[in-house]
């Protein structure tokens, strides 16, 4: 008996092997658990085409948006974890949308296997350029004199911006009225428009809009002025203190994948980041390159889960 199971264990391997050789034998699935146009999109998209370069294979974008991404998110812990089915995540559907919605269709801690933190960038808050509000201390005033009144625009309940206007809003002791749409761009496309206030989006996200004069610039939510917009200062140099926040972009895959597929595609995804035109790209829009190790993405995660988990239980938050 011991014989045939070790002949069985030994075939195992061999194609686990082979098969780590021969990946990508056909085209490899990016999903984007939201609307093209926005930052999870853009890293997609850009790095998409230097994993073909370095892998030998097509890497199609497919955008499953819905439900703060985490419609996409289960799409991809539902796949088989084979190396043909990735997630280009934002933080939202890993350590946010966990404390938010109930039941969650995925265990973010248990059912992905984190391979690298792609990109961070800070929040900003911007708003019209016709607004009244040209200073941090015209839109904490406003709040104060204004409970509920000055809309927020999000790309979703429970999103990075979400939170970071839920946390401004904790540390200025004022509210105001939370307006999610289902992804920036839609956001965006409404500020622009004037039919909502204000919106913390990343910096990349409404760079353009803000050198055209189209957005105004309040202020940056890193603990540094960001490069790409040094005129604009922190939150907590224009008197808000507590609202340190970055928003990240990440890949995942389902959980089991295998090593050798693993550590190469994390090998051609740190590539890519760091591609020189790719990277140019990145830091020209307020990026700032990560690509850490799956060691080091996995212990990040678990951390900033225990951390937005505290700020949603002390704000008592929810999707509703």
């Amino acid at each position: 008996m011991k014989r045939p199971l070790a002949t069985l264990l030994l075939a195992f391997a061999a194609a686990l092997g082979a098969q780590a050789q021969t990946w990508p034998d056909h085209p490899v699935t990016l999903v984007v658990p939201f609307p093209p146009g926005g930052s999870t999109d853009q890293v997609a998209r850009a790095i998409a085409p230097k994993l073909g370069e370095r892998l030998g294979q097509t890497f199609v974008i497919e955008n499953r948006a819905g439900a703060t991404g985490t419609i996409g998110a289960s799409q991809v812990r539902r796949a088989p974890p084979d190396g043909y089915t990735f997630l280009v995540t934002s933080l939202g559907p890993l350590v946010i949308a966990p404390h938010l919605i109930k039941p969650m269709p995925y265990d973010a801690l248990k059912d992905f296997d984190y391979i690298t933190v792609a990109v961070q960038a800070p929040n900003v808050l911007v708003v019209p350029a016709a607004s009244p509000h040209k200073t941090l201390a015209d839109v904490v005033a406003y709040g104060k004199a204004n409970p509920g009144k000055m809309s927020f625009a999000s790309s979703g309940n429970g999103s990075s911006d979400h939170l970071t206007a839920a946390l401004f809003w904790q540390q200025t002791g004022t509210s105001g009225s939370h307006i999610p749409y289902k992804g920036g761009a839609p956001a965006i496309s409404d500020l622009l428009g004037g039919q909502v206030d204000a919106s913390f989006q990343n910096v990349n996200a409404v760079l353009q809009h803000v050198r055209a004069g189209k957005l105004r610039a309040i202020a940056v939510t890193g603990d540094k002025r960001s490069p790409v917009l040094p005129e604009v200062p922190t939150m907590a140099e224009a008197g808000v203190k507590g609202v340190d926040v970055y928003s990240w972009q990440a890949i995942a895959a389902p959980r089991g994948l295998p090593a050798d597929t693993r550590n190469k595609f994390h090998a051609a995804a740190v590539a890519a980041l760091n591609d020189p035109q790719v990277k140019q790209q990145f830091v020209g829009l307020g990026f700032e390159i990560v690509g850490n190790t799956p060691a080091q993405f996995t212990a990040f995660q678990q951390a900033e889960f225990a951390r937005w988990k505290k700020v949603i239980e002390t704000g008592k938050i929810t999707v509703d």
